[in-house]
């Protein structure tokens, strides 16, 4: 990791023991690491026994975040899951499913995972990538009634995205 990547992980780490949830942006150029951040707060969840979920504005971009935690996931024995709205009506029936119960312990997906039929068993940590891409009630969606740890990424911070986290 780099030294700013450790500097993100150990302030991640001071909000994840705090009864009060997070709610943290985390800015870096494209290929600065961003993901392996959130990667570890994603890891911290499961850590202690509940779930966490990845939220990215695109099918594509979903798919890349999934395709580049899974095989780190799989050999922890952390079970990932994606979904999309593209993916075939049973297969998304079951992600759902293996979600709500638990047995999916990080979910990847688009807007997908803010749909009214998803519901997940416990959630512990959400993060947004591209946090700007989604309006400010698609963001609350995710963390409606579960009041988990939030981590909104961005490349390229706007005015409204410094204005929020002030």
């Amino acid at each position: 990791l780099t030294g700013a990547q450790e500097h993100a992980i150990a302030e991640i780490d001071t909000d994840l023991v705090r009864s009060v949830p997070m709610q943290r942006l985390l800015q870096g150029d494209v290929g600065s690491g961003k993901t392996a951040v959130a990667l570890y707060a994603l890891l911290r969840a499961v850590e202690s026994g509940r779930q966490g979920a990845l939220m990215a504005p695109t099918e594509v971009l979903a798919e890349q975040h999934f395709l580049t935690i899974e095989g780190l996931c799989t050999r922890l024995g952390v079970r990932c899951a994606l979904l999309t709205s593209a993916l075939p009506a049973k297969e998304r029936a079951l992600v759902r499913q293996l979600v709500a119960s638990g047995d999916v312990q990080i979910a990847v997906g688009t807007h997908a995972l803010i749909q009214r039929d998803v519901t997940f068993a416990d959630l512990a940590v959400a993060v947004v990538d591209e946090q700007h891409r989604f309006g400010v009630e698609q963001r609350a969606a995710l963390a409606e009634g579960r009041a988990p740890h939030v981590l909104h990424m961005t490349a390229t911070p706007i005015p409204r995205t410094l204005a929020l986290t002030v």
